[in-house]
């Protein structure tokens, strides 16, 4: 394992899609589905709009925007059951993901999780691929009042984990997520990511580093 970006790094935290899992494809075809049901096509800028949203601000922008009739309640619970069938059979670890997080193991560094996802979906793609060992904070985006990229939710696992905002790197691969790391005072690196190529050239400027997969690391 490379030792340079880990230099003075205490703890490691993910963002969860399209970072630590390849799972960003789904979410559109998600959105697609869904607003179909109410006879809505899929706006062509709607992945921006609500970038680096939480589950349910994302909700809650759905229902406000497309006139959705539902509560949020079950806007949520509907996506839930809509993404579990995927997170369970066909969303794969980012590419070298297993080896890294043994890696950072054996150095001692701790690990955390911090997504806009709902804690359901986290804690299933967790058991999915055996890494409840790995992380010892998981914060979702219902459990800070504000989703990327403000800060919170990585201040909010730094809390968890015992380290200082400084001495943690995060992985991102998308811009409101970066922004989220770098605002917390955190190193971050971002993650190559087909969902988000277009924005390629601000990820690499806005980041302290940047990979195309983890295999990068070793």
């Amino acid at each position: 394992m490379k030792h340079e970006m880990l230099q003075d790094i205490d703890a490691v935290i993910f963002d969860m899609d399209g970072s630590l899992v390849d799972s960003m494809w789904m979410w559109k075809a998600i959105d697609i589905e869904y607003l179909g049901r109410y006879g809505i096509a899929l706006p062509e800028n709607l992945q921006e709009q609500i970038e680096g949203m939480s589950f349910s601000e994302t909700a809650h922008y759905f229902k406000e925007h497309f006139s959705i009739p539902e509560s949020l309640e079950e806007i949520m619970e509907e996506w839930n059951r809509m993404a579990w069938d995927k997170y369970m059979y066909e969303v794969p670890l980012k590419k070298g993901i297993p080896e890294f997080l043994a890696g950072c193991k054996n150095f001692g560094i701790q690990l955390g999780i911090a997504t806009s996802n709902s804690r359901v979906l986290v804690e299933n793609v967790v058991k999915v691929h055996n890494l409840r060992d790995y992380f010892s904070c998981i914060m979702t985006g219902t459990d800070v009042l504000r989703g990327k990229p403000n800060p919170d939710i990585y201040l909010a696992v730094a809390e968890g984990l015992g380290v200082s905002p400084e001495r943690c790197l995060v992985f991102e691969d998308i811009v409101a997520g970066i922004l989220a790391g770098k605002n917390a005072g955190m190193r971050v690196c971002a993650v190559e990511d087909e969902y988000s190529v277009q924005s390629r050239a601000a990820k690499k400027e806005l980041a302290d580093y940047y990979i195309e997969d983890f295999a990068d690391l070793f």
